[in-house]
């Protein structure tokens, strides 16, 4: 399944199954965010953002088993040091890229922020974008295993949509403070619409590291 120019996870099916759905779990919770905002913002604290909350919070946990689970069969299994330091690196922030998903969730939970309603479609526009951008993340990082010419395909996706993602969060954040809400109020959506776009910056930094591992294992 996985091509790597060494073959190294050949003899190691179990863990290569779990790089596999470590991936899955990391595009699920990108879906899964996106429907999440969308829900939040049309019915509030819902018993259906509830429940799509709680499936956040469950793939989140189940990611953080897998992601203990492949870095003990890293050092269980006898890998170069080098390519096991690298694929600790990736998992550790797929996984931080997972945790951003649900911590996001989480706050929109527990502080109930009120967007005006002429505010909804762009904020759901950024949702999407960041969504977008951990998905095509999770796609060049699944490539780097499976078909490394791809990888460049997946991260040029990716600084695309981050690009499209910060145009998209100055806009918001202009409409804001020149809105005439109180300042509280412009404070916190301020805070959830940095907490957003930050999805897609750290989905760009990734990028950036891929992009060296890549080249690393080429060489």
């Amino acid at each position: 399944m996985f091509h790597l120019h060494l073959s190294v996870f050949s003899r190691t099916k179990a863990l290569e199954y779990e790089i596999d759905r470590f991936h899955d779990k990391l595009i699920d919770a990108s879906m899964t965010f996106s429907k999440a905002v969308s829900a939040y913002l049309k019915e509030g604290r819902s018993e259906n953002f509830q429940k799509i909350s709680r499936k956040i919070k469950k793939i989140e946990h189940e990611a953080d088993a897998l992601r203990r689970s492949i870095e003990n069969q890293l050092y269980a299994n006898n890998l170069l040091p080098d390519l096991r330091a690298d694929v600790l690196q990736l998992t550790e922030n797929l996984d931080r890229v997972i945790n951003k998903f649900d911590e996001a969730t989480y706050m929109f939970y527990v502080e109930r922020p009120e967007f005006p309603q002429d505010y909804h479609s762009s904020i759901k526009d950024l949702a999407k974008l960041s969504s977008d951008c951990a998905e095509n993340m999770g796609k060049a990082s699944r490539s780097f295993f499976r078909d490394m010419v791809s990888v460049r395909d997946y991260s040029q996706k990716v600084y695309f949509i981050e690009h499209e993602s910060d145009l998209c969060s100055r806009q918001l954040l202009e409409r804001v403070f020149d809105s005439s809400m109180p300042l509280a109020n412009k404070l916190q959506l301020k805070q959830f619409i940095n907490e957003i776009a930050d999805i897609a910056d750290i989905a760009e930094d990734f990028i950036d590291e891929l992009l060296i591992f890549t080249i690393k294992r080429n060489i």
